[in-house]
């Protein structure tokens, strides 16, 4: 089966110089990936034309006049610029002209945007960002909400479990990934009120085999592996995400300066060339680059910002890898099946209530 992908080429940082390029190497890579090229068509002719990919048989271009700017307010994404290369990217997924869009745009755009065009899964009434973080087992721990959902009830810390279950089982070949809620301790008198009110929910899921969940986790067992998923609301988990890049930055940066300070230290880094260079590869956070739009009725995959094209490159991989999987299916499946329906509303009625959810407050 051809999966094909949608890429908004003109967001994030660097645009073309960075999709083009990965986009490419992809689909050179992949030989069962059609990838469609959306957003300036000149510009990206010229980006083709640079890495002699312009006769691709599997690239192709959808001209879309706009690009939403990373400082865009979400009202500007939706209400004036809906011939912009993310919409229109995320458009051909509800066509059903693409399996999978992935941009770098703006998050808040982009989660907005996406629930707009592509509506949410029955059952859910919010859509959850959910990344993958390297951990001591080298695999990834899978952790959501990352920023889409500040404020937080229980059953939408439920709902975010029961997705990312149907999303890691899918992915990593778990029939029965671990599930691990974020708290300040592991003891049940511990913890935030949704916190406490969500566990109660996620342990009876547990007792009739439908979730596996281990219980309360802390921050240090995100990065040990103690669990395959790790549930919190999109504050605490984009505070954490955010910590943690900035943590891997400082690292690599101590260590170099450290290697350098003296010949002694020089000459320790070339004998332990071999061991460095495994551990750069390993703490790479490009290599986990892509995060998935969980929730929606169309699969959206989102890119840091500032990915290089190899980093922007693992998002289309991780794209590819859930459409291939089918996800979505999965999804509502496990959502049908398993969740009781809630009486909220699980589309936005209008383009006010969409906003409402790209400043953090769903509708």
């Amino acid at each position: 089966m051809t999966i094909k992908i949608s890429i908004d080429c003109m967001g994030g940082d660097h645009g073309p110089s960075v999709t083009i390029p990965a986009a490419v190497s992809f689909a050179k890579h992949e030989p069962d990936a059609e990838l469609i090229l959306v957003g300036l068509e000149d510009i990206i002719r010229a980006e083709l034309k640079k890495h002699h990919a312009v006769d691709h048989p599997r690239l192709s271009i959808v001209n879309a006049t706009e690009i939403v700017a990373m400082d865009d307010p979400v009202e500007v994404a939706l209400r004036r610029k809906k011939d912009s290369s993310m919409r229109v990217a995320i458009s051909l997924v509800k066509e059903g002209r693409a399996h999978v869009c992935v941009s770098a745009g703006n998050t808040g755009a982009l989660m907005a945007v996406s629930r707009y065009v592509l509506k949410t899964i029955p059952g859910i009434d919010r859509p959850a960002i959910c990344f993958p973080m390297p951990n001591q087992k080298d695999s990834p721990t899978y952790m959501l909400d990352l920023g889409a959902n500040v404020d937080c009830e229980p059953h939408h810390l439920h709902q975010f479990a029961l997705m990312a279950t149907a999303l890691v089982a899918a992915l990593e070949g778990k029939a029965k990934p671990t599930v691990g809620l974020l708290n300040i301790g592991e003891e049940d008198i511990k913890g935030n009120e949704v916190v406490k009110q969500t566990a109660p929910l996620l342990r009876a899921d547990h007792e009739r085999g439908i979730l596996n969940f281990y219980g309360n986790v802390e921050g240090n067992d995100i990065f040990a592996g103690t669990t395959d998923i790790v549930v919190c609301d999109g504050f605490v988990g984009n505070v954490v995400l955010k910590a943690s890049e900035g943590l891997g930055r400082f690292v690599k940066k101590a260590l170099t300066s450290e290697f350098k300070r003296n010949p002694l230290n020089m000459l320790g880094a070339i004998f332990a060339f071999g061991a460095l260079r495994s551990f750069s590869r390993r703490m790479n956070p490009s290599r986990y680059n892509g995060a998935s739009l969980l929730g929606l009725r169309g699969l959206v995959f989102k890119s840091h910002g500032g990915e290089s094209a190899y980093g922007y490159e693992w998002a289309i991989k991780r794209a590819y890898d859930a459409a291939n999987y089918d996800v979505i299916s999965r999804i509502s499946k496990t959502i049908a099946d398993l969740m009781p329906q809630s009486d909220a509303p699980s589309t936005p009625e209008n383009l006010s209530a969409v906003s409402d959810l790209a400043q953090q407050k769903t509708a």
